[in-house]
């Protein structure tokens, strides 16, 4: 008998209808274009010393959490070929000590970022997170003391608005970005 009312249980279950959750509140557009103009940003960013992207930004909506964008970059264009000699000691020290100082910028660019891709997400809830994770790629010969395999940068999307409306003071801002080297 308890079999019976199990399997007419499982029966009466499956012929309900499946409870649908609403779909996220962000369109595939809207992330392409936050997508493409981070892209474009990060190869304009300097010029003439620029970050060598190694992967297009790709973001995804994760619905009651936020929006994620993730690139992978070497701070700097390393160019290594069979038609360059080896890099010497002091070549490689060298790297080292430019990926160091380039390291602040990179900061600087994803808190930028974060306000305007939260500027830009208008339909991302104001609740939500803004998140940018950076992974950071290092040939097997460079120095990698000091230096971070990733920068992963976030801030309430609220917070990032009330920043760019001249709200809150950048001191404000900088006490809610949380930003993590891993």
């Amino acid at each position: 008998m308890t079999a019976r009312i199990l399997l007419l249980t499982l029966v009466a279950a499956l012929a309900l209808p499946a409870r649908q959750l609403p779909g996220p509140p962000v369109t595939r557009a809207a992330f392409a274009s936050v997508e493409k103009n981070l892209d474009r940003k990060i190869v304009a960013l300097n010029v003439s010393d620029p970050f060598e992207m190694l992967g297009t930004v790709r973001g995804v909506y994760l619905q009651g959490y936020g929006a994620v964008f993730t690139t992978e970059m070497s701070l700097v264009v390393t160019i290594v070929s069979p038609f360059m000699p080896d890099l010497t000691p002091a070549d490689i020290q060298k790297l080292h000590q430019k990926k160091l100082a380039k390291l602040g910028p990179l900061k600087q660019f994803m808190r930028q970022m974060l306000i305007e891709a939260a500027a830009d997400l208008d339909t991302v809830p104001a609740n939500e997170q803004i998140v940018l994770g950076v992974t950071l790629f290092n040939r097997s010969f460079e120095i990698k003391d000091g230096l971070p395999g990733q920068v992963v940068m976030q801030a309430p999307r609220q917070a990032l608005l009330d920043y760019k409306a001249g709200r809150i003071p950048s001191s404000a801002l900088d006490a809610v970005i949380r930003t993590q080297e891993l």
